[in-house]
């Protein structure tokens, strides 16, 4: 078992969300940043969809009632465990007893933490990432207990650390493709989304992110149609709302962009203030 002593500002369990339920309204969710995910879990040998817990902003405190080996990848939120500090991306033995702890945020804004042998949560549609509706609860609370599976008894202390790429935290660069509704714009409107940066607004969380600057939008609204994680949406006001993993499953904005997938990743280590700049994939 693992307790939650301090369950931070939204942290919840994820794994790679929820496949095939789209058709009846239900999100994909899962883990923001799937890039970070990978990571923690590969280093354990982990399959890479293992659940693992989220944490935004500011981390949680948690206490192991089991031996066992953990990872924490993504955001830099100054992990300590037993009050000293430990590094991201390297393989940590931690003892009944043992408390993991978090501190100041200094790079990102989603940390993960992956367990040996994963988590187990409630399976709901294939999936245990945790959504309001769909799961009792959408985030972990103070005294709630996860489950560790059973870890390998024959596991091996690795004593190095892995050399990474996390350039792509403090990367401002969004790869998009052209949206369905992308041709309606003018070439002016085409112009102003390539050419500038834009501001990530105080409107954003795990459904979608909010930008500040305002795109001039004379667009009629259209049929209700597909939209999905990555999906920019141009609103009548000209506000451009970027979605993510538990986005609705339908809208009526014009959708003119579309994130690859490694977009998102970058997008969901973004908070208020930030920037990012769309740059347009053939």
């Amino acid at each position: 078992m693992i307790e939650v002593l301090h369950a931070g500002f939204y942290t919840s369990i994820q794994d790679f969300g929820r496949r095939g339920y789209q058709s009846y309204g239900v999100p994909v969710a899962g883990v923001m940043d799937k890039q970070a995910a990978i990571l923690a879990n590969s280093l354990l040998g982990n399959a890479p969809d293992v659940p693992v817990i989220e944490m935004t902003m500011t981390g949680a405190t948690l206490k192991f009632e089991v031996n066992t080996f953990i990872t924490v990848s993504g955001a830099n939120m100054s992990p300590k465990l037993n009050e000293r500090s430990m590094e991201l991306n390297k393989i940590m033995k931690v003892n009944q007893g043992d408390v993991l702890s978090f501190g100041t945020l200094k790079s990102g804004f989603r940390s993960y933490v992956a367990v040996l042998g994963g988590i187990k949560s409630e399976v709901v549609m294939g999936s245990v990432s945790m959504y309001q509706a769909i799961t009792k609860h959408e985030v972990l609370r103070k005294g709630d207990k996860i489950i560790a599976n059973p870890s390998k008894l024959d596991f091996m202390e690795q004593n190095a650390s892995v050399r990474v790429d996390l350039s792509y935290i403090n990367s401002k660069n969004i790869h998009v493709f052209k949206g369905p509704e992308f041709d309606r714009l003018s070439e002016q409107q085409q112009y102003s989304l390539f050419s500038k940066d834009f501001t990530i607004s105080k409107n954003h969380n795990r459904m979608g992110y909010q930008l500040q600057e305002t795109l001039d939008n004379s667009l009629e609204p259209i049929i209700t149609s597909l939209v999905m994680p990555g999906t920019v949406q141009l609103t009548p006001s000209g506000k451009l709302i970027i979605l993510t993993r538990d986005c609705q499953t339908t809208g009526g904005y014009p959708r003119v962009l579309q994130l690859e997938e490694k977009s998102i990743n970058i997008l969901a280590q973004k908070f208020t203030g930030q920037s990012v700049k769309f740059q347009l994939l053939c």
